[in-house]
């Protein structure tokens, strides 16, 4: 009898549990970067909205002025016409403001939405409200690109557009942190959500790739492809999505000898939490998880009903005002303010920064941009690795935005250095930009949204999570329209824009920190000894 695969008894090593854990951890990594993927393309088609006309203009200026009747270059008119090298109506001087207006719309409709989208959220099934969120945010992102297609020049249509899909993204955050929530508890918090945010990072890579790839032959595509892509996600999500552990132990258990499935009792369901239910347990003991990896046929097992009481009573969705009560998020909700307003500034002006101040075009800036997101990757798992062995959130938070502020004034420099440093500079300044972003978004509002004060109340973590993103998001609306119109002036100005809001990320944390350090016991603030699902 030949003996069995390495492979497979590694594969038949974990439990069901542990599967379903690594595909919901799979599939929530996915959902969200599609996402992200889908809002990268404004910042890779702005350069191509507005081109640098100066050397088209220079060279029909000598073609007029030569005074050679013989040339074949046709005169100025004719020829900047032949060359529109804009599109309209970002062709004026004022294109920096206008590009920023669409940032501001697109932010400030995604701040307000948020407040709203994690009350929603909480009582709504999750699956649902995030299939509708990624179809119709699909639908915006395409609607975008096909301004392209049918030649649309009305900045109404597109503020119009960028405000549709702000509203329609906030579904995906609170949605996704509270299923990864409930099915990873707290050990390892860091680490395991510093490892999922990178989805963050791996969509601004994609969208840039993916945007990049025909900002210049046709920037509709670089729309309407992301939008294909996070529509069939929400597909997927339709299909694939388990919100709660309980929705599969609650819903129906096998009877291994008789191959008949015996529906689960349940009463006062709310989101796959079930007061009381009924599960079938062997009589030697055998795992729930291990007999559903049975063939029906393999092994008999008698089976007998029992009886589960999970709680007395179902608590209710917290209020916003409760949630700002917990101790800690007003702190961190106001830090990820700024510290959002630096992200994502780099995130919708930064390669047209790098075209202008580089001398690239479009394709190699966008290109070169997706450096900041992989140093973003390191820099969110490095916080929640360090957070995780020192127990301290808020000082792992200060400590990056503490270095980032001299790197960020030496990357205002990029102009002046080679290729090499250049490249550098983008992952060190990624990895301490997005690092205390990404462990405010991700491990702290995770602790934040299971706090003592909640006795167990896990239904708060989506309104928490919104209220911090939500509030950071204001701090993303603020800084790309911000940056459009300091940019005017020297983009010298918008580094010390920068600069100052990470200054005052810093100082808002400090109570925390002094907190942190002054404890006896090294805990993560706010964390709660919750058994782990």
């Amino acid at each position: 009898m030949a003996t069995v695969p390495p492979g497979i008894r590694l594969l038949v090593s974990f439990d069901r549990d542990q599967w379903y854990r690594a595909f919901t951890f799979i599939l929530t990594f996915l959902l969200y970067t599609s996402f992200h993927l889908s809002r990268k393309p404004i910042s890779i088609v702005k350069s191509e909205l507005h081109k640098n006309c100066s050397s088209v203009i220079e060279l029909a200026t000598i073609a007029s002025s030569s005074g050679d009747s013989g040339s074949q270059l046709p005169s100025l008119p004719s020829f900047h016409t032949d060359m529109d090298c804009s599109w309209k109506p970002f062709d004026k001087r004022n294109y920096k403001q206008l590009l920023g207006a669409m940032d501001y719309s697109f932010l400030c409709a995604y701040a307000v939405g948020m407040y709203l989208s994690g009350i929603i959220g909480e009582r709504l099934p999750i699956r649902l409200y995030l299939t509708v969120g990624m179809l119709t945010s699909g639908l915006f992102t395409c609607l975008f690109g096909l301004g392209y297609v049918y030649n649309i020049h009305s900045l109404g249509f597109y503020i119009f557009v960028q405000v549709a899909n702000g509203l329609v993204q906030t579904t995906g955050w609170p949605s996704l942190v509270t299923c990864i929530g409930n099915w990873f508890g707290k050990g390892r918090r860091g680490l395991i959500m510093g490892l999922w945010n990178s989805h963050t990072s791996v969509g601004n890579i994609l969208g840039s790739l993916i945007a990049g790839y025909w900002v210049s032959s046709n920037w509709g595509l670089s729309f309407i492809v992301p939008g294909l892509i996070i529509a069939a996600m929400g597909v997927v999500c339709f299909l694939f999505l388990i919100e709660h552990p309980n929705d599969l132990k609650s819903t129906y258990a096998r009877n291994s000898c008789q191959g008949k499935s015996f529906p689960t009792k349940s009463w006062n369901g709310i989101n796959g939490q079930t007061e009381v239910y009924l599960q079938y347990k062997d009589s030697k003991t055998q795992s729930y998880d291990t007999e559903l990896l049975l063939p029906r046929d393999s092994v008999c097992v008698p089976m007998q009903p029992t009886v589960v009481v999970k709680r007395e009573s179902e608590p209710s969705a917290i209020s916003f005002m409760g949630a700002l009560r917990i101790p800690g998020v007003i702190e961190f909700s106001l830090c990820l303010l700024f510290a959002k307003l630096v992200s994502y500034t780099f995130l919708f002006w930064l390669p047209l920064y790098i075209t202008k101040a580089a001398h690239l075009d479009a394709k190699k800036a966008a290109d070169l941009s997706t450096l900041f997101d992989v140093g973003g990757i390191v820099g969110g798992i490095l916080a929640g690795v360090i957070s995780d062995k020192l127990g301290k959130r808020a000082t792992t938070c200060a400590v990056m935005l503490l270095l980032a502020a001299p790197t960020l004034y030496g990357f205002s420099m990029i102009s002046e250095f080679g290729l090499g440093p250049t490249i550098g500079m983008l992952l060190v300044c990624g990895g301490l930009v997005n690092g205390p972003y990404a462990l405010i978004t991700t491990a702290v509002s995770a602790d934040l949204g299971t706090h003592k004060s909640l006795k167990g109340n896990a239904r708060a973590l989506s309104t928490v999570t919104a209220i911090i993103d939500g509030t950071g998001s204001v701090g993303a609306a603020v800084g790309p329209l911000l940056a459009g119109l300091l940019a005017t002036g020297g983009w010298n100005q918008v580094f010390y824009m920068l600069m100052t809001a990470d200054f005052l990320a810093l100082l808002l944390l400090l109570r925390l920190v002094t907190k942190e350090l002054c404890s006896a016991k090294a805990h993560p603030i706010s964390a709660v000894e919750l058994k782990e699902h």
